[in-house]
């Protein structure tokens, strides 16, 4: 343990991939744990959001909001991160999934956990505008991965 300490910036290198040792299935395997931590992680973080939500009715919040709505930026910054955060985390287990015994029931499964996710939002958070556009966020990942294959379709085609 000293000796793998004592090495340096170079004591990641015994953990990173490596395509002649890792085998692809493996890799798979990992890569859908650590997706399936994420989303489930930040599906509780969006279903209870920190701080909890408001027990009672007053003229500045109504009950079942989020409290931590109250401070407006970092709640926004929140809802955004988290989103993305899940949304990923949900191509890269639809992704990897693809093919897979039960693909159908899989892909079911997990558009109705995107709905739940986008109603549980909905549900905590204030009507402000702003908050409600937080949930374009969840389209991010896909579009992106959508014009990586895009734009991988067009140049392999020209060549």
């Amino acid at each position: 343990m000293i000796n793998l300490l004592s090495t340096g910036k170079s004591w990641y290198k015994r953990f990173q991939y490596d395509e002649d040792v890792d085998k692809p299935g493996d890799v798979r395997n990992i890569l859908l744990i650590v997706a399936t931590l994420i989303a489930s992680v930040t599906f509780k973080a969006g279903v209870t959001p920190p701080g909890g939500v408001w027990p009672d009715d007053k003229d500045e919040h109504r009950a079942g909001q989020a409290i931590y709505a109250c401070k407006s930026t970092a709640y926004y910054v929140f809802l955004l991160a988290n989103t993305i955060a899940f949304s990923t985390s949900v191509l890269v287990i639809i992704s990897l999934t693809c093919r897979f015994p039960f693909q159908l029931e899989i892909i079911i499964a997990t558009i109705s956990m995107i709905v739940t996710y986008g109603s549980a939002i909905f549900a905590v958070t204030p009507n402000e505008l702003k908050f409600r556009y937080s949930m374009f966020a969840a389209g991010v990942p896909f579009i992106i991965r959508g014009l990586i294959q895009l734009f991988n379709v067009i140049f392999r085609s020209n060549k």
